[in-house]
């Protein structure tokens, strides 16, 4: 059996603790006192996966089998998420490619012929034909791809845009064509954390630029309090009531997966584990890899990085009507990753790895980074945030002025011309979002490379606006300074450094919490 997460403060017999710090981590010591706040070790994966893949199928969850919907003639259209799920990638093969391949089983006994395949990447960047092989797999990639019936979803394409309605709040659902004008529409998701699935996959997944201002804009996002916590989520309930008016006009078999915590493969195994765990072995790995690491240049480590594949076990299966399946699908990820805490902290310290949803196969810029510090992280929790109004964040990160210009060529510019202005989320959409959403080169390289959408800068800072509007300082260890800066932020060398520089905000005292992850994490605070 699994065991829950741990809650640890730190003596003087705690050893050094491990932060990851992009493409790499070091060994910190914690002041005494200090609370560090472990995920969960993995639950059991399910014995047999294809098993109950079948089982989920045919014993839906709100709605009939499967195998009853489809029919001769129909037309089926099967929408995946895209790459920025899971992290790290799983190893082969991949959940949604044994969930699509069954799918296609029955329905070619149902003699469906009318399939299409579309990834589910709103304004990401599109998949290359290799990553797209890599989640569906050979067989459906050969079958599918050469004949135009497996591709990106174009968020630009007018002619392949149907507005199926608005909600009572005037929120915009306007979605794949395909996929509205379909007779059914298979969804098959990865449920890596709380934020993901359920009526999210869809109306985002699916959407044009017009359907996703409702929700990713500053205003829904600083009052969200908490992504993790969909009831508390603003962006949630818009996502929820499109959804819902989706399901009056669209049939929608939603299929979705759960993993648990199994993230590190060899040799990195130790990483897995709470540091006084470690056997001799898992001691010598972790010495030989920090030695190699500090040695390797920047692209080399990130090349051993990115080709790393996670041993995920599969936790679940639930498949049938979207709000029936997410509510099974939410209570095995809150198994997998709660941890309960008592109270909040007046420093929250944490380490960012070098892998998020929006840098697979590219580059952990600083846009990227404060997304995921300061929106997914600091909104790892169910309750209140852990740390208190008015405190200090402390990241992990080295924060290089680096940016990829194939995959997020409008970051540049936000970077150099939005910021150099004002970091505030608010000013920033009122003045800049709109040129940026519909600039023409932006929007070509979209369509017909492999960028991110000209507004995506914009939404990661949005990510940020409940935490910025919350805490009272941000400080980064090991951060270039003058990147840092731009961002309206301050850098430190050590985490010393940093306890004194926030010292005017927090006091000479500090309560200081440690959120130790990945693996992921949802802090239960009370």
């Amino acid at each position: 059996m699994s065991r829950p997460g741990f809650v640890l403060q730190v003596d003087d017999r705690t050893p050094p603790l491990v932060v990851h710090e992009g493409e790499g981590f070091r060994l910190e010591r914690f002041p005494i006192g200090t609370r560090v706040v472990y995920p969960p070790e993995s639950l059991p994966a399910v014995r047999d996966v294809d098993a109950t893949i079948r089982h989920a199928l045919l014993n839906p969850e709100g709605s009939e089998p499967l195998s009853e919907l489809l029919r001769p003639g129909m037309r089926l259209t099967i929408a995946f998420d895209d790459i920025s799920l899971p992290l790290p990638p799983m190893r082969k093969p991949d959940i949604r490619q044994r969930v699509i391949e069954q799918v296609l089983t029955m329905a070619a006994a149902a003699g469906v012929d009318d399939v299409a395949l579309i990834s589910a990447n709103a304004v990401h960047r599109r998949l290359t034909p290799d990553e797209l092989r890599a989640i569906v797999g050979e067989r459906v990639f050969r079958s599918f791809f050469p004949q135009g019936l497996l591709y990106n979803h174009d968020a630009e394409d007018p002619d392949d845009l149907l507005h199926v309605g608005v909600t009572d709040r005037n929120e915009d659902v306007e979605i794949n064509r395909r996929a509205a004008e379909s007779d059914l529409l298979v969804y098959v998701n990865v449920n890596l954390v709380a934020m993901d699935g359920g009526h999210k996959s869809v109306p985002v997944g699916l959407a044009s630029y017009k359907s996703l201002r409702p929700h990713h804009n500053s205003k829904t996002m600083v009052q969200s309090r908490s992504f993790m916590d969909p009831e508390k989520s603003h962006l949630h309930h818009s996502a929820i009531r499109m959804g819902r008016l989706l399901a009056d006009h669209l049939r929608i078999f939603t299929i979705e997966t759960t993993l648990n915590n199994d993230v590190f493969p060899a040799p990195y195994e130790f990483l897995n584990k709470r540091e006084w765990e470690w056997s001799i072995r898992d001691q010598a790995s972790m010495l030989a890899a920090r030695r190699a690491l500090g040695v390797a240049p920047r692209k080399v480590k990130r090349r051993v990085f990115h080709s790393l594949e996670s041993p995920y076990g599969v936790t679940g299966v639930h498949a049938g009507e979207t709000e029936a399946v997410h509510a099974k699908t939410l209570a095995n990820v809150h198994r997998q990753q709660m941890v309960e805490v008592q109270g909040q902290t007046d420093v929250l310290v944490m380490g960012l790895p070098y892998l998020g949803p929006y840098n697979v196969n590219s580059v952990m810029n600083p846009i990227l980074a404060t997304c995921m510090g300061l929106g997914y992280y600091f909104n790892s929790y169910r309750g209140c945030p852990l740390v208190r109004q008015g405190g200090a964040v402390i990241l992990y990160h080295p924060v290089p002025n680096e940016f990829s210009q194939l995959h997020h060529p409008s970051y540049v510019d936000f970077f150099e011309e939005v910021l150099a202005e004002t970091t505030d989320p608010v000013a920033i959409e009122e003045k800049f979002e709109q040129s940026y959403a519909t600039d023409p080169w932006y929007i070509h390289l979209y369509r017909t490379s492999y960028a991110y959408h000209g507004v995506h800068p914009f939404y990661m800072w949005y990510w940020a606006a409940h935490a910025l509007d919350h805490v009272g300082d941000v400080v980064w260890v090991g951060a270039d300074r003058h990147t840092v800066q731009r961002m309206g932020f301050r850098a430190a060398s050590t985490l010393s450094d940093a306890l004194e520089m926030v010292s005017g905000t927090v006091g000479r005292s500090p309560s200081l919490t440690y959120l130790h992850n990945p693996p992921h994490l949802i802090a239960d605070v009370h």
